[in-house]
């Protein structure tokens, strides 16, 4: 004889996470396109951003814009899988806002106003993705 154990029914979603899931996909998308215009203008125009001289993570800015474009590439990506409420999508939004913002972190000395403003978004993608019943599995 065997026992069948029954999972008890997910409860639906709240209008507040639900709100918080199209917001922050919208984000990812919108983000993910300023990203990658970030990046074109980095990699078509090195004098357009401040060079720092003596920085610690002193990388040429043309490298920085390609860190951008593909991070943005990745960003509206998943920011669209979020759309519909794919569990793979929650997940790679999570991963992509962090990457997003540790490379605006080390992108600040060139671009510093954009960048922090950059780094609050996803702060606030992360968390609207993480709270219960957001994301589906």
């Amino acid at each position: 004889m065997s026992m069948q154990y029954d999972m008890p029914p997910q409860p639906e979603p709240s209008g507040w996470a639900t709100g918080g899931l199209i917001f922050a996909g919208t984000l990812l998308v919108l983000g993910g396109i300023f990203q990658a215009i970030d990046g074109i203008v980095a990699i078509a125009n090195d004098n357009f951003f401040v060079k720092t001289h003596n920085y610690t993570f002193n990388l040429d800015v043309t490298a920085w814009g390609w860190i951008h474009l593909i991070i943005g590439i990745l960003m509206f990506i998943v920011g669209l899988g979020l759309f519909s409420q794919a569990a793979w999508a929650g997940v790679s939004a999570i991963v992509i806002a962090m990457l997003s913002a540790i490379a605006n972190f080390f992108f600040i000395p060139h671009y510093p106003i954009w960048s922090l403003v950059i780094i609050g978004l996803d702060i606030w993608v992360i968390w609207a993705l993480t709270r219960p019943g957001v994301i589906r599995t």
